[in-house]
C-alpha cells in the first residue's frame, strides 16, 4: 500500500491595505506583514537587532510623497504565510525598485516564496520599472562563499534565500556587513578619538550635533549631503536612482519620524569656508528602550574626504546618542564590504560584525 504526501492549496496573493491606525477594522493583514518581517529577520539572522515595532513601519508606509508603498499577501487557507513589501522610488525617470521577501518559516519550500516574487515582478513591471532590487540577509556563523562581482565580501550559497533568487535569475552584486556597537562599554576610547580626529581635521571644519528635527538653518545642508547619499556611496552594480532633495523633503522625513516614534540624533560637520555641511551621521533611537538605536546613514562628500572627517561624526554621534537616550545599550549599523574605511573606522571604535546582507538584481523582461 502506498501513501501519497497531501496537496496544498496554491497561495492567493493580494493587496495589503495599509491602514489609517494601527486599531483601524483593517489592520490586521498589516500587523502580519510586520510580523512576518521580525521572524524573518530573526530567522535569517540569528538577532533581533533588526525588529521593527509596527508604529515604525506604519509611519513609514503612510508617507508617500516621495515612494509607493505596496504590499502584498500570500494566504494559504486564509491565512497569511508570506508577504512582501515593494517600495517604489517616484523620482523622474527612476527604472528600479526595491522589494523584500518574507516568509512564514514553517512554510518554506511549499512554493509561497515563487508565487511572492513573480507578484512582485509583476506589480514592478505595471509601474513601468526594468530593474528589481531585493535582499538577503544571513548568520555569520554560515560559511560564505558566493562573492559579487566587486570581489568584496561573500554570501552563503546554501541559504534557502540564496537558493530562492538564483533560480528566479537574481544577481548577486553587493555584500554589506551587520555590525553592534556596545553603548555599556567605557565612552573613554570613543571620546580620545574625537579629539584626535578634530584635531586632525583643522579649524576650518565646525562640528554641529541635535536631536529631533533638523534645525531651520541646517535643513538646506542636510539636504544637499542627504541627496549625495545616492551618489556617493558604494553602490556596486545596483541601479541607484539619484534623490532629489530641498529643504520640504528634508522637513516631511521629520515629520515621518515623528509618527514613527524614533527620535533622530545628528552629528554633522560644517565646512567653515563655503558654510557647507560635508559629511554627517544620523542614529535613529526608537521609544521601546529595549531596541536598538539603528545608524540611518553615514557619509563624507567625496571632496572632503581624507581630513578625518568620517571618524568625527561617527564617535561624537556616539557620544550624543549616550546622552539623548542614556537607556540605549547597542548601535546597529549597515556597511558595505567595499567601503573598506568606514568599516576600519567603524573597527577602530568598537563596532563588531554581527551577521551580513546581500543585494540582488534582476533586469525584468
Amino acid at each position: 500500500m502506498s501513501t501519497t504526501a497531501p496537496t496544498r492549496d496554491a497561495p492567493v496573493i493580494g493587496r495589503i491595505p495599509v491602514p489609517e491606525t494601527l486599531d483601524a477594522p483593517d489592520a490586521s493583514a498589516f500587523l502580519r506583514l510586520v510580523e512576518l518581517a521580525n521572524e524573518t529577520c530573526l530567522t535569517d539572522t540569528g538577532h533581533d537587532g533588526l525588529r521593527q515595532e509596527p508604529v515604525e513601519m506604519l509611519g513609514f508606509w503612510h508617507d508617500g510623497a516621495d515612494r509607493t508603498m505596496i504590499g502584498l499577501a500570500a494566504r494559504v487557507d486564509g491565512r497569511i504565510e508570506g508577504a512582501a513589501s515593494l517600495m517604489i522610488p517616484l523620482e523622474a525617470g527612476a527604472t528600479s525598485a526595491d522589494f523584500d521577501l518574507m516568509v512564514a518559516d514553517a512554510r518554506w519550500g511549499e512554493g509561497i516564496e515563487d508565487a511572492l516574487i513573480s507578484a512582485a515582478e509583476r506589480e514592478l513591471r505595471a509601474h513601468g520599472r526594468s530593474v528589481a532590487q531585493t535582499w538577503t540577509l544571513h548568520r555569520s556563523a554560515t560559511p560564505a562563499d558566493l562573492a559579487p562581482p566587486t570581489g568584496f565580501g561573500a554570501v552563503p550559497s546554501s541559504d534557502r534565500q540564496t537558493q530562492l533568487l538564483l533560480r528566479h535569475g537574481y544577481s548577486l552584486e553587493q555584500v554589506e556587513r551587520t555590525s553592534e556597537f556596545d553603548l555599556t562599554r567605557s565612552p573613554e576610547p570613543v571620546r580620545r578619538m574625537l579629539d584626535e580626529s578634530r584635531a586632525a581635521a583643522g579649524a576650518e571644519y565646525r562640528l554641529l550635533t541635535w536631536s529631533g528635527a533638523t534645525p531651520h538653518e541646517h535643513r538646506a545642508g542636510m539636504a544637499w549631503v542627504m541627496s549625495r547619499m545616492s551618489t556617493d556611496a558604494p553602490a556596486a552594480g545596483l541601479d541607484i536612482t539619484e534623490e532629489v532633495w530641498d529643504e520640504d523633503r528634508v522637513e516631511r522625513r521629520d515629520a515621518r519620524m515623528v509618527a514613527q516614534h524614533l527620535l533622530p540624533v545628528v552629528a554633522a560637520v560644517l565646512h567653515v569656508p563655503t558654510a557647507t555641511i560635508v559629511a554627517y551621521n544620523e542614529l535613529t533611537v526608537p521609544e521601546d528602550p529595549d531596541a536598538p538605536v539603528h545608524q540611518y546613514g553615514t557619509l563624507v562628500l567625496r571632496e572632503h574626504r581624507g581630513h578625518r572627517l568620517g571618524t568625527v561624526v561617527k564617535c561624537a554621534n556616539i557620544l550624543a546618542v549616550r546622552d539623548a537616550a542614556p537607556h540605549a545599550t547597542r548601535i546597529i549599523t549597515f556597511n558595505a564590504e567595499e567601503n573598506r574605511h568606514m568599516l576600519d573606522i567603524n573597527e577602530a571604535v568598537g563596532f563588531a560584525a554581527v551577521s551580513s546582507a546581500g543585494a540582488w538584481k534582476k533586469v525584468l523582461d
